[in-house]
């Protein structure tokens, strides 16, 4: 059911004249991927510095609100960034992209990424005045910040791999790396 769904608004995207055209464009394309990568560098680099602070291996003389603080902003501004980008790249490949692995994997690491910062942030602001100072953060916020890098790297990885057609329905896939892929029996293949 959401396989269908997934495949019939992703056939509906692809029929729209502008995602043609972006995914035609010479240079628009390769812009927006290169943008998503630029700023994916720099809103990790932000969240990887708070997330090695919590675990006592960076700036651990530097209050652990003062870090968050400098470099949410930057973090933030550049997931916006990434968040925007990425649904373009979506866009102009909407039935390859919406029938892909490791797009569906990225997606649910992406939700669980979410899931963490809110519980960290949460808990963070919760205890802060308690160890603020402290070298390393509590170990419950170690390790909310081990999950994050996890599932980061994981995340970037699912994303280099989109890019490969190992388990594109085009390929004929079968069984639970079809369903997974979302593959639809009888679909025209792209």
């Amino acid at each position: 059911m959401i396989n269908q769904a997934v495949y019939s608004f992703s056939v509906w995207l692809d029929s729209l004249e502008s995602s043609t055209l972006l995914h035609e464009s010479f240079y628009m394309y390769n812009w927006i991927e290169s943008t998503h990568v630029l700023f994916l560098m720099v809103s990790l680099g932000m969240l990887f510095l708070i997330d090695l602070r919590m675990l006592g291996y960076a700036f651990p003389n530097v209050p652990a609100s003062k870090v968050a603080e400098k470099l949410s902003m930057p973090m933030f501004f550049g997931f916006a960034v990434m968040i925007i980008t990425g649904l373009l790249l979506f866009y102009a490949i909407p039935v390859r992209s919406g029938q892909s692995l490791w797009l569906r994997i990225k997606v649910v690491l992406l939700i669980a990424a979410a899931v963490n910062a809110l519980l960290f942030h949460w808990r963070m602001k919760r205890s802060i005045s308690s160890w603020d100072t402290d070298a390393k953060a509590p170990i419950g916020l170690r390790l909310g910040a081990v999950l994050s890098i996890i599932f980061w790297v994981l995340i970037v990885i699912c994303g280099r791999l989109i890019a490969y057609d190992w388990f594109d329905c085009a390929h004929g896939q079968s069984g639970l790396a079809g369903v997974l892929a979302g593959c639809i029996d009888g679909q025209a293949q792209f």
